[in-house]
């Protein structure tokens, strides 16, 4: 599962069963409930790793949204266990824009380029 965590919203993005590629999911609105929502989704689609997209600024250094990626990181490891791997995020939304214009599944598209950089880094 891949995860792209915004200010308002938090894309969503599932890989195949084999892992080699991801597709768009869900676009959640970032609440108190959002913990729950993503644990719920995870369990539903027996997801054995999340990809969290880390934000840094354009000098690489961590931004004002990276202590929340890095608390989420903390949630879903006491919630569901799995191993969770950060995987920078630097203008993953402009992308998913750029491809394929702004709509509701932006996020959910930005979060597909988060996860699929990650499966192709790390092929086997």
């Amino acid at each position: 599962m891949g995860i792209d965590y915004g200010t308002k919203k938090v894309g969503v993005a599932l890989s195949d069963e084999s892992g080699k590629m991801a597709f768009p999911h869900s676009v959640i609105k970032r609440d108190g409930e959002l913990v729950k929502a993503l644990t719920e989704l995870a369990e539903a689609n027996d997801v054995r790793f999340i990809v969290l997209g880390y934000s840094l600024s354009g000098d690489g250094k961590p931004n004002s949204l990276h202590a929340e990626v890095e608390e989420l990181m903390g949630d879903l490891t006491l919630a569901l266990g799995v191993p969770i791997h950060l995987e920078p995020e630097q203008y993953t939304t402009q992308a998913a824009i750029r491809l394929q214009g702004r709509n509701d599944k932006t996020d959910a598209s930005a979060a597909t380029l988060i996860l699929n950089s990650y499966l192709e880094k790390n092929k086997t």
